[in-house]
């Protein structure tokens, strides 16, 4: 089959850095071209990596040559480009959270279904195999019944102009590094879960939140407590704790593709580092959009319960 071909609207640094190369790398997509406000940038980033430059987001959507789209803008203009994207019946692969709001969450995800487009969530973690071998531990019994998840990411200060630190941008570590520690509960307990309790909170100076807490619970009683910041010492991993064993993953959410996974196992009969190898979680979620496209899967998985879920962390958080 022909590769997709995908245009970009936005020279992001995370499209730059990390999408961009792996679409080079994908033979299942063939990148036609990159769109920015600013022709210099859009220039600059063709040229490394050998597409052609596009003046403007719309220009590039009315390109007969492009049959999909990443978006990586700031979260608050994913809903208007994405929504623009399928309207111009192109394919959408969007950085997450897919928006900023759940009501438009469901509504891009409707559009898409009704019109046979493909979209999905940028959630490049949940395509690394080294979370489907924890699920297959877990549904092997080896840590017993389920108790608990725990999941934290954070990372260190960012630089004062950084966009994640406003809020009309849809900035904040809810939306920022809260989406993966929840984005693993729901991957590893199923969508049943709801908000019991939440903290936001936001570092002298800012306008954000930069720091947050989540209880969430399942209808049988297995909790994910979750913590997520963009003020800390940076932490990347989950727990899952069982009534006879734990299953621990460090380097959980955003692994570089040569690093060597080790799941370790703790039970009563000792503690084994499970290791698995190195994976390219970046090239699997290029791969999976290519891939959905040409089957015509539905992509959006757990997009629309993720959203619900975030807006109720908030809401909580509102409430103390």
């Amino acid at each position: 089959m022909e590769p997709v071909r995908i245009g970009v609207l936005g020279c992001a640094d995370i499209a730059r850095r990390r999408m961009l190369p792996a679409m080079t790398a994908c033979r299942d997509v063939d990148l036609v071209a990159v769109a920015s406000r600013r022709e210099a940038a859009a220039a600059e980033t063709a040229s490394r990596f050998g597409c052609r430059p596009v003046h403007g987001y719309a220009a590039l959507l009315e390109r007969p040559d492009v049959d999909a789209v990443y978006v990586p803008l700031p979260a608050a203009l994913h809903a208007r480009w994405t929504r623009a994207a399928l309207d111009a019946g192109k394919h959408v692969l969007a950085e997450k959270p897919l928006t900023t709001d759940p009501g438009l969450t469901e509504e891009l995800v409707a559009l898409a279904r009704s019109t046979g487009l493909v979209l999905m969530e940028n959630v490049m973690f949940v395509h690394h195999s080294q979370h489907a071998a924890v699920r297959r531990l877990v549904a092997d019994g080896a840590i017993g019944e389920l108790r608990s998840v725990h999941a934290a990411f954070a990372v260190p200060r960012l630089p004062a102009h950084d966009i994640r630190h406003r809020p009309e941008l849809g900035g904040g570590a809810l939306l920022d590094t809260g989406v993966y520690p929840l984005r693993a509960a729901l991957h590893h307990l199923g969508e049943d879960l709801r908000v019991v309790g939440a903290t936001l909170t936001s570092a002298a100076g800012h306008a954000v939140d930069t720091a947050g807490t989540a209880l969430l619970t399942t209808p049988e009683g297995v909790a994910a407590q979750l913590s997520f910041g963009i003020d800390h010492a940076y932490r990347s991993a989950y727990e899952i704790w069982g009534s006879e064993g734990r299953i621990t993953v460090d380097r959980a959410f955003t692994p570089p593709a040569g690093h060597v996974p080790g799941v370790r196992l703790e039970r009563r009969s000792g503690t084994e580092q499970v290791r698995l190898a190195p994976d390219d979680q970046v090239l699997r979620t290029v791969e999976a959009f290519a891939g959905a496209i040409r089957t015509g899967a539905d992509a959006a998985g757990v997009s629309v319960r993720q959203a619900v879920l975030l807006d109720e962390v908030r809401r909580h958080a509102m409430r103390y």
